[in-house]
């Protein structure tokens, strides 16, 4: 088994999805977008492939070390819109066919009207073991 974290991005440009925001969608489209979502982890707990998952908020603070004995530096840099993460999902999976399998079906979660978002999703190995600097 091989762990894999997928990533859902709020933005991408028009060209890589099917895309309307999901503040432009009627409350019964998140509604149905949001039971996708829940149906999927279900089956994936079913099959005993779910680790976990989380939707995330557009808010948040960039930190970084300011030196020691140094407040935490929090303004900036900060990406574009389209590259916050809106959630992740962790699955345990057989195979990198079966992670991307996954990844594809989660992709055609429902948006404005109920298509298929089709957005691109992130998908990324667990890292087994650190690497060390003999490697």
């Amino acid at each position: 088994m091989a762990k894999y974290l997928i990533l859902k991005h709020y933005r991408m440009p028009e060209q890589y999805m099917d895309y309307t925001p999901m503040d432009q969608w009627s409350p019964d489209e998140v509604d149905a977008h949001v039971a996708y979502m829940n149906a999927f982890a279900d089956k994936l707990k079913d099959s005993g492939e779910f680790v976990d998952s989380q939707a995330l908020s557009p808010e948040g603070t960039f930190v970084r070390s300011g030196g020691p004995g140094k407040p935490p530096v929090t303004d900036g840099p900060f990406p574009e819109t389209k590259d916050l993460i809106a959630g992740w999902m962790v699955i345990d999976v057989d195979s990198y066919d079966r992670a991307l399998e996954l990844a594809g079906e989660l992709s055609a979660a429902p948006g404005k009207g109920g298509e298929p978002i089709n957005e691109w999703l992130e998908l990324r190995p667990f890292l087994d073991h650190a690497p060390s600097v003999d490697e």
